[in-house]
């Protein structure tokens, strides 16, 4: 199992926040599947002011260009993504058209 850490912004505007929250309360049944059907086994999210911080943990077949390739091709996952834009913005250092990016671990407490 690997886990990943991933960063991004939303909107600072605190009624689209409670919009983006409600979303997440009710995450639609294919999206679910989508991220199921990669590898993904888990996944949280948390949220501090405008900077959301999210936590995959999946199995060995997960890849992150397998999936992206799959979301292209799912149109519930482009709108949900498109629906998802209303409320994300990219941090300062992502590319254009890029969200949520990849964090390095720099410490870990070893049990």
């Amino acid at each position: 199992m690997k886990r990943y850490c991933l960063a991004l912004d939303l909107a600072d505007d605190p009624q689209l926040i409670r919009e983006y929250k409600r979303h997440h309360e009710n995450v639609w049944p294919e999206i679910l599947q989508s991220l199921r059907d990669s590898g993904i086994e888990d996944l949280e999210i948390y949220l501090l002011g405008t900077r959301l911080f999210m936590i995959i943990e999946a199995n060995d077949r997960f890849s992150f260009d397998q999936k992206a390739q799959a979301d292209r091709k799912n149109p519930r996952v482009q709108e949900w993504e498109q629906l998802m834009w209303k409320f994300q913005r990219p941090l300062p250092q992502a590319k254009p058209g890029e969200k949520c990016m990849l964090m390095d671990k720099i410490f870990k407490l070893a049990p």
